[in-house]
């Protein structure tokens, strides 16, 4: 099997979204695909598995029935069933739907042998013989028991994430092409998620944000360049990758710099032969009368071998340099002993149960909030900050405590206000106070005066970053904050939060993030979920 892209190019008006893209993916590729969001990671998979053509260049397929699935983050259609969903996602649906219109061609007697045999190759390829069976059994393996006639739409987000991930487990196509597949996902659901892609026999392209995952499963990286929108291919795995990159970074650096050094020196020279001539030549002219031309050609040759130096010594393109946060983010006043308590606590909801739960939060500790979708992560985040009415027990914040939030659904800085009209309101700051802060977290003049609906997912958590910064939290509760944020937004959210000095709270199913925040306790909500039982403390 191969896939081979020629040449590839895509628009949207006058806007270029991928331009030349060159490169062939054959039986056992396995390749990450990276870049900033908005660069074109998903237009390009789109294109790969033939949802969207190219305006230049072209994709081929070898053998010509090579399947290729793309598994986007998406939005079901509406009425649609979990089975179906699962049928959708992994081609099954469109196969059996072809073999049913072949059929239907040689029921009426047109020559339609060789189409219902490819459809009947493909979808039985697809796994499309046994595939409700198979369902079933995925879906009751990965504890999803809901009714498979069911709505979609109308699961929780724990029972939506697993009906995800049971698509890709399901599905057998020659090259599979995922996006973000680990959102939503817990511990157990990314374990069995890399348990399948290491057993996977076809061909992978991975688009993630999820280092650790990307780190055991590609063995090459696609990286699509911000500013030329073409595709540079690295071999090696995910840390070979960083590595490599990043010492190719510090050297184009440093060869623009020392070009830079040469060029003002040359640019010095020429300023100093040009005075020189200038100089002398009054000289010469004053005392000679104008006479003496060999020592003025003398002067005018240093001049210009001075300027053809200068010439040759043309200034490199400047490499490119992402955004990198250099402020850490810093708490406010100190809170006394008490930060936050949850005393007792009881949150029910419907016919789920947390608590009893006793929770108390001391001055400057981290605390990871652990447990599988569904045991209450979420809901624990909830009563914590008073979003949710306690059934029984009690809840207490410290007076000096000031709470600052950030989650994974960025609702603020989403509308269509002025980002630094919103921001000055959000953060009571005056707009040119507003203006210096957004500053120092990456927001210059070219995106404060824009509507914050156009900002990207990292440029709006780094607009929230700051507004805590001004605000002066001293009790943040991070939940699933990397969700839909490309690797370097990830990173300079790990890099605000690394010296943040008050109370943290955090639920992240990312494992290097969590690594990096260097949580000082956790808390394993499941056993205080509706199944447990006792008053334990935590």
């Amino acid at each position: 099997m191969r896939v081979q892209l020629a040449g590839v190019a895509k628009h949207r008006g006058a806007q270029v979204v991928v331009d030349q893209v060159s490169l062939t993916l054959g039986r056992h590729a396995r390749a990450g695909l990276v870049g900033p969001n908005g660069v074109g990671k998903s237009t390009l998979l789109r294109i790969i598995a033939g949802l969207e053509q190219p305006d230049e260049g072209a994709v081929s397929r070898s053998p010509a029935t090579a399947t290729v699935g793309y598994l986007e983050q998406e939005r079901p259609g509406a009425g649609e069933s979990v089975l179906v969903t699962l049928a959708r996602r992994t081609g099954i649906l469109a196969a059996e739907r072809e073999l049913e219109e072949s059929a239907r061609e040689l029921a009426r007697g047109a020559p339609a042998e060789d189409r219902y045999a490819a459809a009947f190759e493909r979808f039985l390829a697809l796994g499309g013989g046994d595939f409700e069976a198979r369902a079933r059994s995925t879906c009751a393996d990965l504890g999803l028991e809901v009714d498979l006639a069911r709505e979609h739409r109308g699961l929780s987000g724990g029972e939506k994430a697993r009906v995800s991930l049971a698509a890709i487990l399901l599905s057998r196509f020659d090259l599979l092409l995922l996006d973000e597949p680990t959102n939503d996902l817990d511990l157990d659901g990314l374990e069995r998620l890399e348990r399948f892609l290491d057993g996977h026999a076809g061909a992978l392209v991975i688009v993630s944000h999820d280092r650790a995952l990307l780190e055991r499963t590609v063995t090459s990286v696609l990286e699509i360049d911000p500013r030329s929108r073409r595709v540079t291919e690295w071999t090696g795995r995910w840390g070979e990758y960083t590595a490599r990159r990043a010492a190719e970074r510090r050297a184009a650096a440093e060869h623009y710099e020392q070009a830079a050094v040469r060029r003002r020196h040359l640019t010095e020279l020429v300023a100093t032969r040009r005075n020189e001539a200038r100089a002398r030549g009054d000289s010469l002219g004053r005392s000679t009368g104008g006479a003496d031309r060999r020592a003025t050609n003398a002067l005018r040759t240093k001049v210009r071998q001075a300027q053809r130096l200068l010439e040759r010594n043309e200034l490199p393109e400047k490499p490119f340099e992402p955004w990198e946060l250099r402020l850490s983010l810093r708490a406010g006043e100190r809170t006394g002993e008490l930060v936050a308590r949850l005393e007792d606590a009881v949150v029910e909801r419907e016919s789920f149960r947390l608590g009893p739960i006793t929770l108390d939060l001391v001055p400057g500790e981290r605390l990871a909030v652990t447990g599988a979708n569904g045991t209450g992560k979420t809901t624990l985040l909830q009563a914590l900050l008073g979003e949710l009415p306690l059934a029984s027990g009690r809840r207490r914040v410290g007076r000096a405590t000031r709470i600052g939030v950030l989650t994974q659904e960025r609702t603020s800085y989403a509308g269509d206000e002025r980002v630094l009209d919103e921001f000055a309101a959000r953060a009571g700051l005056a707009a040119e106070a507003a203006r210096t802060l957004l500053a120092k977290f990456g927001l210059g003049a070219e995106h404060v005066e824009r509507a914050s609906s156009s900002l990207s997912p990292g440029e709006r958590t780094r607009s929230q970053l700051a507004e805590l910064q001004a605000l002066r939290v001293n009790l943040l509760v991070l939940d699933e904050p990397t969700n839909h944020l490309d690797l370097e937004a990830v990173e300079q959210l790990e890099a605000a939060l690394s010296g943040y000095d008050g109370t943290l709270v955090i639920v992240s199913h990312d494992r290097r993030f969590l690594e990096r925040l260097a949580p000082t306790r956790s808390l394993d909500v499941s056993l205080y979920s509706a199944a447990a039982h006792g008053r334990p403390q935590a």
